[in-house]
């Protein structure tokens, strides 16, 4: 299987003289633009916020943004709404990408490393050696987007327990990132997960209703966080990982403190963005019953 550093070179903004990352931005983009405006009805609620975070953040401050994971077209169609840069290749997003799926043969791994894909092992730990380059993008002052449910849920259900790798990039960032939280329902539709024999259908299906919810920026105050994490107790019950001493000075048992905290509050917020998604959902089939009548 490629590893992540066989393919940095693909990866660099130079490559090429950038052009074939324009080039599958381009294609990429005008891809999810006819799919989700076209093909399909999206409706994106506050999409302002995230057109202002994307295109006028201070320059220099890292964008993070997290949503639920509905299906294996989430990235690149949560982008394709009216209005959205998706053919920028400049603006657009870097995306943490499991390497079992789309990195399993050299022509999809040199396909998503200029498509801005950081390939993620899903279960290796947030501290595997292929976090420190989404750390160095956030660095960079960069976009960011995770699902940090880990994988595609297509079921109707609160947002489920979020893995801790989005909460240590939070922490672990030399410069704290703009946190966006993103909700969306209806790719499930687009791309079920079992449609034809089972299996997910060769193209994405058409004519269904597509909602996204854009959220406000969180803020998380790291310094009282921090203070508050190296304050808890020790518990010798904790399974230890191994993990290495943060720069201001967090153990294992504080760092799982943290990461924690900061994922319950990444997940209260994206489940108040479902519950508000489930409610214009049902508004809206409440109107058109109406209307028909």
């Amino acid at each position: 299987m490629p590893g992540r550093t066989s393919l940095d070179w693909a990866a660099k903004p130079d490559h090429l003289g950038g052009i074939p990352r324009r080039l599958i931005f381009a294609a990429v983009g005008a891809f999810s633009k006819v799919v989700a405006s076209l093909l399909n009805s999206t409706s994106v609620h506050n999409s302002e916020t995230l057109l202002n975070v994307v295109r006028h953040r201070p320059p220099g401050t890292p964008l993070l943004t997290v949503s639920n994971h509905m299906s294996t077209l989430d990235d690149p169609l949560l982008w394709g709404f009216k209005g959205f840069p998706s053919t920028d290749s400049n603006l657009g997003r870097w995306s943490l990408a499991a390497e079992d799926i789309c990195f399993k043969n050299s022509i999809l791994a040199y396909f998503f490393r200029i498509g801005k894909c950081i390939p993620i092992n899903r279960g290796a730990g947030i501290y595997q050696e292929n976090m420190n380059e989404a750390l160095d993008r956030l660095s960079d002052g960069e976009w960011l987007h995770t699902f940090p449910e880990g994988k595609v849920y297509q079921e109707n259900c609160p947002i489920r327990r979020l893995k801790w790798g989005t909460a240590s990039l939070i922490v672990r960032a030399p410069v704290t990132p703009i946190v966006l939280p993103i909700v969306h329902c209806g790719f499930q539709e687009v791309m079920p997960e079992k449609s034809f024999f089972g299996r997910r259908p060769p193209l994405p299906l058409c004519r269904k209703d597509i909602d996204v919810v854009v959220g406000e920026p969180m803020e998380f105050d790291l310094v009282e966080l921090q203070q508050a994490a190296k304050s808890i107790p020790q518990e010798s019950s904790n399974r230890c990982h191994g993990w290495p001493t943060t720069r201001h000075g967090l153990d294992e048992a504080a760092q799982r403190w943290l990461y924690i905290n900061i994922s319950n509050q990444i997940q209260s917020a994206m489940e108040s963005l479902r519950c508000f998604a489930v409610s214009l959902r049902k508004l809206k089939v409440y109107t058109e019953s109406n209307l028909a009548k």
